[in-house]
C-alpha cells in the first residue's frame, strides 16, 4: 500500500506543468499533487466508510439470527472474523485522529496560548455535572446535585446493615494481643 501510494505521487509529481520559470512549474505541480491528493483521500475516506458499513451489517445479521437459531461454524468464524476487522478499522481510525490532534496542538502549539486554553478548558468542562434532567424537573447546583445523588443511592442500596466492623485505627481491644 506504502509503496503504491509513492508510485502514485511521483506520477503525478512527473507530469509535465505549466509555467515560464522553474518556480511557476513547481507552484504548478504542487497545485496539481495537492489536488489530487485531496481527492484520494476522500476516496480512501469513501472506502473505509462502506468497509465499515458493510461490517457492522454482517455483525448485525448474525447477532439477530444468532438470537434465534444456532450460528454454524462457518457463520461464527465469519462473525468474529467480521468483529476483528471492524475493530481494527476503529483502532485505526482512532490512530488516525489522535495523529490529527496531536497535529493540530503541534501546529497551534502547546504554550500559554489562547488555544492550549480552550482545550484544557474543555476537557475539564466534559468531567463535571452541572444539571440533572429529572420528569419532575433540572437539578441545579453543586449542592442541590450532592443531596440527590446520595439520595438516590441510599434509596438504591436501603440501609447499611448494623456492624461491628470500624475503621478507626485507635479502636483495637478485639485483637489479640501477641508478645515477642
Amino acid at each position: 500500500m506504502q509503496d503504491n501510494f509513492f508510485e502514485m505521487v511521483t506520477a503525478k509529481w512527473m507530469v509535465v506543468s505549466r509555467g515560464d520559470t522553474p518556480i511557476e512549474r513547481w507552484q504548478s505541480k504542487i497545485r496539481h499533487l495537492r489536488c489530487f491528493l485531496r481527492g484520494w483521500a476522500k476516496n480512501q475516506s469513501g472506502k473505509y466508510k462502506k468497509e465499515k458499513e458493510s461490517l457492522i451489517a454482517i455483525i448485525d445479521f448474525l447477532d439477530v439470527k444468532a438470537e434465534t437459531f444456532l450460528l454454524s461454524e462457518a457463520e461464527r468464524k465469519e462473525l468474529s472474523v467480521a468483529n476483528e476487522q471492524l475493530t481494527k478499522l476503529r483502532r485505526n481510525e482512532e490512530s488516525k485522529w489522535a495523529q490529527h490532534a496531536k497535529v493540530k496542538h503541534v501546529q497551534e502549539g502547546g504554550n500559554n496560548t489562547k488555544y492550549f486554553h480552550l482545550i484544557a478548558n474543555g476537557k475539564h468542562r466534559k468531567k463535571k455535572i452541572l444539571q440533572l434532567e429529572k420528569d419532575e424537573g433540572t437539578i441545579v447546583g453543586e449542592e442541590n446535585l450532592k443531596t440527590y445523588i446520595s439520595e438516590y443511592y441510599k434509596k438504591l442500596f436501603g440501609m447499611p446493615e448494623p456492624s461491628s466492623f470500624t475503621l478507626m485505627e485507635d479502636l483495637n481491644h478485639d485483637i489479640p494481643q501477641v508478645s515477642i
